[in-house]
């Protein structure tokens, strides 16, 4: 394969990850699709706030009623009218923006979502999945509050401060000259305060990702840590996690305090110097007690304004924290999986298999796990592959279903390299039992129509007499429809190795990898499965990391690996023969861990 044409094949099937964009343009791309309902939630709020800045000005008409003798029923009759439609309309744009919010946080979930499920195998073993979890649940709440409060109560607050400031300047250009003062400081205050908090906010969001990750790791081994004693160590991890979260709340919490404290003290402080100004002015006849006393309503009613816009500033500091966070998912490799289905060589019978000259290595810095992996198996039988512990054996089958990628030379599968195969297609062809046949939390029927969703009750039924799990079926209380626990934890290891074998049969694959698929079986069981797998072998191809020699010796042929090189490839009979690493295998029993 040329250069340009292997660079084309290791693109198949794969989604570039995104570029990273600033914290404020993913929040926009989040927002957009939704900008409709937030004009109109933001206007309503703008409308319900109008409504209250009005307040001062009607209250000036009745402090001038009163003082010219006049009916007060008509400025108290439109004072009402601006409180209830003003409640009302607030109300009215506080919902909008909270469904809004929703809309949007579930627009980010499902393709956070849609993201993690295509992630690359070797994305997702770099990562926590704790910590992924913590990306779609609690990043994504914060991000709800930046969308509906933050952005509309900063284009809010700002107009209904921009619209007090311009009635405080028209009414009063010295009482006005005051208020700027009081408002420059707040705003020299925030620009200290906000780098702050959205520093502390990452560093605790992240504790929090990190807390979750060791939990997951925690409760993927929870029998393993009872049973060591071990409670006591992984809870002062889990300690540290949570206090470090804790710290770093706590310096949010702290920093939005004082942004909080001055925005409100420097009001008080305006408004004492309004009302000493204003006083003195009143009493030199410069201006009326009523225009003092809207000033000063008009002063405090901008306190809520500017209370929002403070909050809107920290709480966008917290949610631009969380657009960082999910939008590093998005850099992440993918793959493509909505290709359509169709094998490039539209052959149907048993898959040949081909490694041409393979080296592959886990990342550029890691050490090499194969050297030149060349080895072919033809179409139908059942090959082994057979070496002592870090041989490279499993990697094989992590080649083949385009876990990873060759880092040289051709995985092929049918001729064909499998970076030219559709990603939907070679997996159809493939059948998998992974080494510690992990069984999902769900029904027993539902774990083995997995891969096979629209299998038939009578497929079903045949793959369960295939992999003997007529005694399962029969004990569990509800049948296939019975619920096998959390990781399988119900049902003993050769069941849930046996469930994940019929599941790959289910799915009728052109060839099967087994990954030390009898290892947890008893002698009878071992049999029956031996036997389920040579039946697959007149059917398909068969491909099984061999733990047992009786598996061995009922192979069509053998690859015997070392120090990720292929040793020798045989029969039983030839390479006891002639491979004397094979011959000590064979003498141990093949037991060697793989």
């Amino acid at each position: 394969m040329t250069e340009v044409a292997q660079h084309a094949g290791e693109q198949e099937g794969r989604t570039p990850p995104d570029t990273p964009k600033a914290p404020l343009r993913r929040l926009w791309e989040y927002a957009r699709p939704h900008s409709g309902a937030l004009l109109l939630g933001g206007f309503l709020s703008f409308l319900g706030g109008a409504a209250g800045l009005a307040q001062p000005l009607v209250a000036k008409l009745v402090i001038d009623a009163l003082a010219q003798d006049q009916t007060l029923t008509r400025p108290l009759l439109l004072l009402g009218v601006l409180l209830l439609t003003g409640a009302l309309v607030s109300a009215l744009g506080a919902y909008v923006l909270g469904r809004t919010g929703e809309s949007v946080v579930l627009t980010v979930r499902r393709q956070l979502l849609t993201r993690l499920l295509r992630l690359r195998v070797g994305a997702v073993d770099r990562l926590k999945p704790g910590d992924l979890v913590s990306r779609l649940t609690s990043d994504t709440t914060l991000l709800r509050s930046v969308v509906t409060n933050s952005l509309t109560n900063v284009v809010t607050g700002s107009l209904l401060l921009i619209g007090g400031v311009v009635l405080m300047a028209v009414m009063d250009a010295i009482l006005f000259g005051v208020t700027m003062a009081v408002l420059v400081v707040v705003g020299l205050v925030m620009g200290v305060v906000l780098p702050r908090i959205s520093r502390a906010t990452v560093a605790g969001q992240a504790a929090v990702g990190e807390m979750g990750a060791l939990l997951e790791r925690l409760f993927g081994a929870f029998r393993t840590v009872k049973a060591s004693g071990a409670e006591r160590h992984e809870g002062e991890r889990l300690e540290t996690a949570a206090h470090t979260a804790w710290r770093k709340g706590v310096q949010v919490a702290a920093w939005s305090a004082l942004s909080g404290t001055v925005a409100g003290f420097a009001v008080n402080i305006a408004f004492l110097a309004v009302l000493g100004m204003g006083g003195v002015r009143v009493a030199a006849g410069e201006l009326e007690v009523s225009s003092l006393i809207a000033f000063l309503l008009l002063l405090f009613y901008l306190m809520e304004p500017l209370a929002m816009l403070v909050q809107a500033a920290t709480e966008m500091q917290s949610g631009l924290a969380a657009v960082h966070r999910i939008d590093e998912v998005a850099t992440l490799e993918r793959e493509e999986v909505d290709a359509a289905p169709e094998s490039p060589t539209g052959s149907n019978g048993p898959a040949t298999v081909a490694f041409a000259d393979v080296t592959f290595r886990y990342a550029p810095d890691a050490p090499m796990v194969h050297h030149g992996v060349t080895f072919e198996a033809p179409s139908g039988g059942l090959t082994a592959l057979v070496g002592p512990s870090g041989a490279g054996k499993t990697t094989v089958f992590s080649l083949l279903e385009r876990f990873y990628d060759a880092t040289s030379g051709a995985v092929l599968l049918d001729g064909v390299d499998v970076r030219n195969w559709p990603l939907p297609a070679l997996r159809a062809a493939i059948g998998y039992v992974e080494q510690d046949a992990p069984v999902l939390d769900g029904t027993l029927r539902q774990n083995l129509v997995m891969a096979a969703p629209q299998a038939t009750a009578e497929e079903i039924d045949a793959v369960v007499r295939t992999a003997r799990l007529e005694e399962l079926v029969a004990r569990l209380p509800d049948g296939l429809d019975s619920a096998i626990g959390h990781r399988g934890t119900t049902i003993s290891g050769g069941e849930r190795q046996r469930v994940a074998i019929a599941r790959a049969l289910l799915r009728r694959p052109r060839l099967l990898l087994m990954d030390e698929a009898t290892s947890q079986l008893d002698a009878a069981n071992e049999t029956a499965l031996k036997q389920v797998m040579l039946d697959a072998a007149r059917e398909t191809s068969v491909m099984v990391v061999a733990h047992r020699l009786s598996t061995v010796t009922s192979a069509d042929r053998i690859v015997v690996m070392e120090a990720g090189r292929v040793r020798a490839v045989g029969t039983h009979a030839e390479l006891v023969a002639t491979d004397e690493l094979y011959r000590d295998l064979a003498a141990s029993q093949l037991l060697t861990a793989s």
